[in-house]
C-alpha cells in the first residue's frame, strides 16, 4: 500500500506557521517520532492493546508517525488490529488523515486492501469517507473489489460507497466500473454484493466474465503477466487455494527459492456469468448451464451451485425433462447435477410442482449411486421432496465415510424430522457427535429445533455446550433453553461474557436468553459485557 505519492503540502509536519523547516524553535512540538512513539508502533504491530492504552494515557500522541511518515492509525489499519484502531480513534486520531511518503495513504484504503472488515467498520463509524481517493486514484472499494474481499465490499457499500465509482485501470480513460473489476477478479461473492447495491455496467461485466470461463484461462493469463518480471533461472510455481466458494490461483516467481513476484485471481467466472445473465434477463439453455457446472466438477463450489440455483428459479417443464434425461445418464457427475436441480426445481414459493414425478427416478438413482457426489445429491433431492417415506433410504447413509455425504444426510433429516420420529432423532443424536464440524452444527441445530423433548435429546445438546465451534455450542444452549433445562443458563452466561463469541453464535445465544422464562435471569444475562476482545 505504501507508494511514492505527491504531497498535499510543502510545509514540514509539525512546523509552526512561518518557521523555516530547519529552524524550528526550541519549544516546537516533536514530530511524533521519539522513543515513546516507537514504542507505540511496536505495541500496535504486536497487538498489545494494554500497552497502547498505557502509552496514550502517558501523553503519546495518537497522531504519531514513523520514519516514513506513516501514522499509527494507518499502521494499525493495515496490520488488522481493530482494537488498536479503536483506541487510537478514541484518543483523537483522525480517520481521514493521509500519511506515508507523499501523504498518499489512507487508513480506510489500507484496511480495505487487506480485507480487514472489522477495521473498515471502525473507521467508517469514526467518520472516514468511503469514496475518498488516495494516491493513484484508488478508493477503498476499488482496493477491496480488486482483491476479492467480498465482506469488506459489502461493508463499504452498506456505508454509502458508490457501487459505480470507477477505479483506476482497466485500460479505460475514466477508470473501470467496480463490477467489471469484480468480474475479472472472479469473485462471485463480490459480484453479488455489488449487484445487491445496484451496480451498473452489467453488460461489460458479463463480457469480461465470459472471457475467463475456460478452466485454463486464468492460470495462462497469470503466467503471461508474470513473464516480463522473471529473470534467467527464476522458477514459477502455482498454488491453488480453496476459498470464497471456489479456487484462487496464485502464480509466483521464485528466485533462489524466495518469492520475488506473484499474481492471483479467483476462478468463479462461470458462476459470475450465470448471475449476470440472470440480472440482465438473458437465461442460458439447460445444457450450457450444466456444462459450466461440469467444468467445475465440485458440487460445493459456486460454479456448480449458481447454475443449479438458476434452474431452480426457472422451474419449468423443460428443465424438469432435461434433468430426468441427465438422471438416466451413465456419468455419475451428470446424474449428481440432475439430482441437485430436482432438489429445488420450482420450489421457490414453497411449492413442490414436480415432486410426484421426480420421486421414483430419484429413489432409483439413489439406490444405484456409488460416488459420494451422487449419493449426496440424491439424498438432498429425496429429502427436498417432503415425503417421510424416503427416510429409510436417507438413514442408510448416516455413517458414510465421506463428510460431505453426512452433511447432506443431516440437512435432509433436519427438513424431514420435525416431530418425534424415533429413528430420525436417533440419527441426528449420533450425528451431533460427529467428527466433522459442519455435521455436528447442523445436527445440533436440528435437535434444538425438534418438537420432541426426551432425555436423549437433552443429553446430546448438553454434550455440545462446550463444543469448539461457537455456533454449535450456542445452538445447543438454545435447544436446552427452549426446554427450560437449567444447564442452558450457565452456558449462555459463559458465551455472552466471552468477547471471542461473535456473529451468528452471539446472535443465537442472545435470542436464547430472550426466551428464558425467568425475568431476573434474563436481565442478568442481558447485562453481561463481553470480555477478552
Amino acid at each position: 500500500m505504501t507508494n511514492e505519492r505527491t504531497a498535499d503540502s510543502d510545509d514540514a509536519p509539525g512546523s509552526p506557521p512561518g518557521a523555516a523547516p530547519d529552524e524550528a524553535p526550541d519549544d516546537a512540538p516533536d514530530d511524533g517520532r521519539d522513543d515513546a512513539s516507537d514504542a507505540l508502533f511496536a505495541a500496535v504491530y504486536e497487538g498489545r492493546e494494554d500497552t497502547v492504552v498505557t502509552l496514550l494515557r502517558s501523553g503519546v500522541t495518537a497522531e504519531a508517525t514513523d520514519q516514513d511518515g506513516q501514522s499509527a492509525l494507518y499502521a494499525a489499519a493495515v496490520s488488522d488490529e481493530p482494537g488498536a484502531v479503536r483506541l487510537l480513534l478514541a484518543a483523537g486520531a483522525d480517520p481521514e488523515r493521509s500519511s506515508g511518503p507523499g501523504d498518499g495513504d489512507l487508513p480506510l484504503c489500507g484496511a480495505a486492501c487487506g480485507g480487514h472488515t472489522e477495521v473498515v467498520l471502525a473507521l467508517l463509524a469514526a467518520g472516514a469517507l468511503p469514496d475518498r481517493r488516495e494516491a493513484y486514484g484508488f478508493t477503498a472499494l476499488a482496493w477491496a473489489v480488486g482483491q476479492g474481499h467480498a465482506a469488506t465490499v459489502e461493508a463499504l457499500l452498506a456505508h454509502g460507497a458508490d457501487p459505480d465509482l470507477p477505479g483506476p485501470g482497466g485500460g479505460v480513460p475514466d477508470g473501470e466500473p467496480p463490477l467489471v473489476t469484480a468480474a475479472r477478479r472472479g469473485s462471485p461473492s463480490t459480484v453479488r454484493a455489488l449487484l445487491r447495491h445496484g451496480a451498473g455496467a452489467r453488460e461489460e461485466a458479463l463480457a469480461e466474465a465470459r472471457r475467463w470461463t475456460a478452466p485454463e484461462a486464468v492460470e495462462h493469463e497469470l503466467h503471461a503477466e508474470l513473464l516480463p518480471m522473471a529473470g534467467e533461472g527464476d522458477e514459477t510455481v502455482v498454488r491453488r487455494i480453496e476459498e470464497d466458494g471456489g479456487v484462487t490461483v496464485v502464480v509466483e516467481t521464485l528466485r533462489d527459492g524466495v518469492p520475488v513476484a506473484s499474481l492471483e485471481r479467483q476462478t468463479g467466472h462461470g458462476a459470475i456469468t450465470t448471475v449476470l445473465e440472470e440480472s440482465l434477463g438473458l437465461p442460458a439453455p439447460f445444457e450450457e448451464l450444466a456444462g459450466r457446472a461440469l467444468r467445475c466438477g465440485v458440487p460445493e463450489r459456486d460454479d456448480w451451485r449458481e447454475p443449479v440455483a438458476a434452474l431452480w428459479r426457472r422451474g419449468d417443464e423443460e428443465s424438469f425433462q432435461a434433468s430426468l434425461a441427465w438422471l438416466a445418464s451413465d456419468d455419475p457427475l451428470r446424474r449428481a447435477f440432475a439430482a441437485d436441480v430436482l432438489a429445488g426445481l420450482g420450489m421457490a414459493d414453497g411449492e413442490r410442482p414436480f415432486a410426484d414425478r421426480a420421486l421414483p427416478p430419484l429413489r432409483e438413482s439413489c439406490a444405484r449411486a456409488r460416488t459420494p457426489e451422487l449419493i449426496g445429491a440424491c439424498v438432498t433431492a429425496l429429502g427436498a421432496q417432503g415425503d417421510s417415506a424416503v427416510l429409510p433410504e436417507i438413514l442408510r447413509h448416516t455413517g458414510h465415510p465421506d463428510p460431505g455425504v453426512r452433511r447432506r444426510v443431516t440437512a435432509a433429516l433436519a427438513g424431514l424430522v420435525a416431530g418425534d420420529h424415533e429413528e430420525g432423532i436417533a440419527a441426528l443424536t449420533a450425528l451431533s457427535a460427529d467428527i466433522d464440524n459442519p455435521v455436528r452444527e447442523r445436527a445440533t441445530t436440528a435437535l434444538a429445533a425438534a418438537d420432541a423433548d426426551t432425555p436423549g435429546i437433552r443429553e446430546a445438546l448438553a454434550a455440545r455446550l462446550t463444543d469448539p465451534v461457537a455456533v454449535t455450542a450456542a445452538e445447543a444452549a438454545r435447544g436446552l433453553a427452549a426446554r427450560e433445562d437449567p444447564r442452558a443458563v450457565d452456558a449462555l452466561a459463559r458465551m455472552l461474557a466471552d468477547g471471542r463469541v461473535a456473529g451468528h453464535a452471539r446472535e443465537t445465544a442472545a435470542a436464547a436468553v430472550s426466551g428464558l422464562p425467568d425475568a431476573a435471569v434474563r436481565r442478568r444475562l442481558e447485562g453481561l459485557l463481553p470480555r477478552g476482545r
